[in-house]
């Protein structure tokens, strides 16, 4: 885990990550920079997620999983969470037609229940328009926590064993998978990082168990096509060994 510098490294079109998974922060820090309100900063990032999302269907990257509001972003100052909430409705009903129409199957992850109704609405909309999709998957993870989507799976384990509809001794692995808001999509194979932390902050911590983590500077609205082609260049020069030799 370590910062990279960028180069001009060709990609293996053959080792291409199936799954890549952003954690896109630094929206405040680069709107603060330039002396704009921190909205603005949200409102630059939903451009640059529209095209890193469309640059992955062009590479032809199975799934694309970003990180827009955690769990824990409540917390954050009521005028903030209104103006994400607000960017939320407004991209919801602009910018997933875009993608769309450009093949992206977009779909948002996480709990809803703390979400506004008009914003659900528009999520069970998009999934719908979305069917006709077959390129990349891209979720939008909002409202998410890695522990409270491990601990409603294994809840639906628990009802379900109540229920008689399985039995514990035959819980595995397998089966809670299924029980997480990624079912039945590989596990990221590359997690990416902007803004400078290092720390994975509570996102996909069973789906990344052997993800490669990248790390960069750059403040998520500044990332680029050019950063994106330099964290897969540095991905397809790891050696994945999956706990082997």
């Amino acid at each position: 885990m370590f910062f990279r510098k960028k180069s001009k490294t060709a990609l293996d079109a053959a080792r291409m990550p199936r799954h890549i998974a952003i954690i896109m922060d630094g929206n405040g820090r680069w709107a603060t920079g330039r002396g704009l309100s921190r909205s603005m900063g949200h409102s630059a990032g939903a451009e640059t997620f529209r095209k890193i999302s469309e640059k992955c269907n062009e590479l032809g990257i199975s799934c694309l999983t970003v990180y827009a509001f955690s769990t824990e972003n409540w917390s954050r100052p009521a005028e903030e969470v209104n103006a994400i909430m607000g960017l939320l409705r407004r991209y919801l009903k602009e910018a997933s037609v875009s993608l769309i129409q450009k093949n992206v199957r977009l779909h948002v992850i996480g709990d809803r229940t703390n979400l506004p109704k008009d914003i659900v609405e528009s999520i069970e909309e998009i999934h719908k328009m979305a069917e006709q999709c077959t390129g990349i998957r891209v979720n939008l993870a909002i409202n998410y926590g890695g522990r409270r989507e491990i601990m409603q799976a294994a809840q639906k384990l628990a009802y379900d064993a109540v229920k008689g509809l399985i039995d514990p001794e035959k819980i595995d692995e397998a089966a809670l998978e299924s029980r997480l808001y990624t079912a039945g999509l590989p596990d990221p194979d590359l997690l990416i990082r902007t803004g400078s932390e290092q720390r994975i902050s509570n996102f996909l911590l069973w789906q990344a168990a052997y993800a490669e983590l990248y790390f960069t500077k750059v403040l998520w609205p500044s990332f680029g096509e050019a950063d994106l082609l330099e964290a897969i260049a540095w991905f397809q020069a790891r050696n994945r060994r999956f706990g082997g030799v």
